[in-house]
């Protein structure tokens, strides 16, 4: 799996989750994950999630930091599974950047979410494409324009550059490790 911070800021609108995106932006050929810095704001008419939809749920922050991955060759059911994955290894990388361990110690993944107590960390979406399953995770920098109680990535003393790349390397040895996993089992009669 590749993967790329992008140094351009830029806002996150929802029209980024597309089969090819790091591809036609980027040059990242195949399975990858490319992270940047920007505002977001997602119009009802890109909103892929059903329940958000349902609810007339306003999703945006003025600065987040974004990540999309696009694994190939996977369905649906394994693009939730690794989103998961990926808010976990989240709560991991904090908890070792952070210099505030009483505040990080209190962080809980809800199915994808990242919470302590009502401030809510991140936000997430899989969906497939007909090519590829994509992920969209981001977590906020800043508390600024978010319509929820929120937690930042300033608050915890955490970089977002150098947490964008240490997240990256873990979710893409995970997934390379997973790969070889699946490899080397023996058939069953």
């Amino acid at each position: 799996m590749k993967q790329k911070y992008i140094e351009k800021t830029f806002s996150y609108d929802g029209t980024q989750l597309h089969s090819l995106f790091a591809y036609l932006n980027y040059q990242v050929l195949g399975d990858s994950i490319v992270s940047w810095q920007g505002a977001c704001d997602i119009s009802p008419n890109n909103m892929v999630d059903g329940e958000d939809l349902l609810l007339g749920a306003k999703i945006c922050g003025r600065h987040m930091l974004h990540f999309i991955v696009e694994k190939f060759n996977v369905n649906l059911f394994s693009g939730v599974a690794v989103q998961r994955l990926i808010a976990s290894l989240a709560i991991d990388v904090l908890q070792e950047l952070s210099p505030n361990k009483d505040r990080t110690s209190l962080l809980l993944r809800d199915g994808d979410d990242i919470y302590i107590g009502e401030q809510k960390l991140s936000i997430s979406i899989a969906t497939n494409s007909p090519t590829s399953t994509l992920i969209h995770f981001a977590v906020n920098v800043t508390n600024e324009g978010t319509p929820v109680e929120t937690l930042c990535l300033q608050e915890l003393k955490v970089d977002p550059i150098e947490y964008a790349k240490l997240l990256m390397m873990r979710i893409c040895d995970e997934i390379e490790n997973i790969e070889i996993a699946t490899q080397k089992v023996k058939w069953v009669n």
